[in-house]
């Protein structure tokens, strides 16, 4: 299996011209700036509890992380 490095140092399987590693086209939104709120959303969490962003952290502050998938 030969494993490919994008321009961005992202390694998968997948060929490079591969439609599944192709990114978002220019000038597409990507969501909030650094600094901008989010807005509100609603997940499970690991024991399946809804977690309501805005109302669970009662106005505390919050870092949220965003994994980039994976191609496999």
């Amino acid at each position: 299996m030969t494993v490919e490095r994008d321009e961005l140092g992202f390694e998968a399987p997948a060929p490079l011209g591969h439609p599944a590693r192709k990114g978002l086209p220019a000038g597409h939104e990507v969501g909030p700036r650094v600094g901008e709120p989010l807005p509100d959303f609603a997940l499970p969490d690991q024991n399946g509890r809804i977690v309501r962003f805005h109302e669970d952290r009662a106005g505390a502050r919050a870092a949220v992380v965003f994994y980039r998938s994976v191609v496999w």
